[in-house]
Order: C-alpha cells, then structure tokens, then sequence
C-alpha cells in the first residue's frame, strides 16, 4: 500500500475510537485511554519502515499517565528491526488482526441494505452491545467510544420491534471505517450483517468515498464474508504490551 494510504488508515483507525487523548511523537500516533479498547490505547507508526529512536518517548507517554505501554505493530518487512527492539524490552505479542480493504461500491453490492441508518444511536442499539455472550465492561467502553467518534453514522437491524444487529461507519481521512459489528446471538447466521456492510457502502458512496476498511481478528471467521463483500488483506498487525 502507497505509504499516504498507509498513514492516512492509521489516522482514521485512531480517529473511529474517539481516544480522549492523541499525540504525535516522531512518527508514532499515539492513543491514550484507560478503558478496554485496544486502538485506543496503543501506539502505531505512521510509516511501515520506522526506526526504533522514539521508543522511549512514546513509553514515558504512557508512564506518565500510569497507562501501561502499548503498542500496535504491522507485520511488515520495514519494520522487523523496531519489532526486534521491542522484542529486546521485554514486550509480548497478541491478537494478532488483520487490516482489510474494499471499494465501497463492492461492500455496497453484497445485499439489499435493508436496515435503519442513524445520526445518533439510540437506547436499543446500545444495549445489543451488552446483550447474552458479550463483556458488559468491554461492550460498555465500545458503546462510549463510538458514539463519540466523528462523523459516524450508526446502522441498525430491527426485528419485531426489536434491534438485534449493530454497527458504525466513520468518515475521516478519505476512508469509510465500518466498526463494532454486533449481532445477537440468538439471531446470527440471519444474514443481517450483510445488510448493515451493504448499508455502510451505500452509505459511503453517499459521501463520495470509495474507499472502506475495517480490522478482524486472525481467528475470526466473519472474513469469509468480509471478502465476499470485496475486502482483501492490507496488512496484519499484533499487539505488543
């Protein structure tokens, strides 16, 4: 990926989460937050060949917020050496994720986006997040967080009077983000998440932004839909703490 695109997906990634504190450290976006998720908490370079030198920065950032360092790290050639160095500090990895892009126009083909677009969500879609099988603490720190992100709009599929499957698109830095997919449990395997991808495509080509990404963990196997949807891989990052 052309190394402007590279940048300007990390900064959209940040910018989704709403972290109530960025900086800027020679080259690193750092996020600083205390709740569970990790985007919002950890550090990522801007390029995929960054050095080493502003480690040091960057972990007296979070010591001096008593945030545990964090760092989030592409699995890219050009940067084994700064994964080497965090290595040699006594960090380990985890989750790793995968970075997925789309045209927008793909994500919108995938089905008839037969679900409620918001400027704001409501009570209902808040509460699917903390629903049977979910972390309340996590699903509780997910909902803040998104609905505090800017320029979001929040998608909704209703069932009987009931909402049993959310998400979020944010808009920022030419990317269209689709974010904190969620279906009930009683209710997966109903297709809605195709119907809210779909609705975020649409949705995106709304603005005149071609352009969608979203992460998923390795292990996750919504994938399998999300290239059905027209998403190949970009890039795969782990978590160093």
């Amino acid at each position: 990926m052309d190394p402007a695109d590279i940048e300007s997906l990390e900064r959209a990634t940040v910018a989704s989460v709403a972290p109530p504190e960025v900086l800027e450290i020679d080259g690193w976006l750092v996020a600083l937050d205390h709740g569970s998720i990790a985007r919002a908490k950890s550090a990522a370079p801007l390029r995929h060949d960054l050095g080493a030198s502003a480690l040091s920065a960057v972990e007296a950032a979070y010591s001096e917020r008593n945030l545990r360092p964090s760092f989030r790290i592409a699995e890219a050639q050009g940067l084994k050496p700064l994964t080497a160095e965090i290595l040699r500090r006594g960090y380990h990895s985890a989750q790793t994720t995968v970075v997925m892009t789309a045209p927008a126009l793909s994500v919108a083909e995938l089905a008839a986006p037969f679900a409620d677009l918001l400027d704001h969500p409501d009570a209902a879609w808040g509460q699917v997040f903390l629903g049977e099988g979910f972390d309340p603490v996590d699903g509780a720190h997910r909902v803040k967080r998104l609905t505090e992100s800017p320029d979001a709009l929040y998608g909704a599929v209703r069932e009987g009077g009931r909402t049993v499957a959310v998400g979020v698109v944010t808009f920022g830095y030419g990317w269209a983000g689709i974010h904190g997919m969620r279906t009930s449990i009683d209710r997966r395997g109903a297709g809605f998440a195709s119907r809210l991808l779909a609705l975020f495509g649409a949705a995106a080509l709304a603005r005149q932004v071609d352009r969608v990404y979203l992460q998923v963990e390795e292990s996750n196997p919504a994938q399998n839909l999300y290239r059905r949807a027209g998403f190949s891989e970009a890039w795969r990052y782990r978590y160093w703490r």
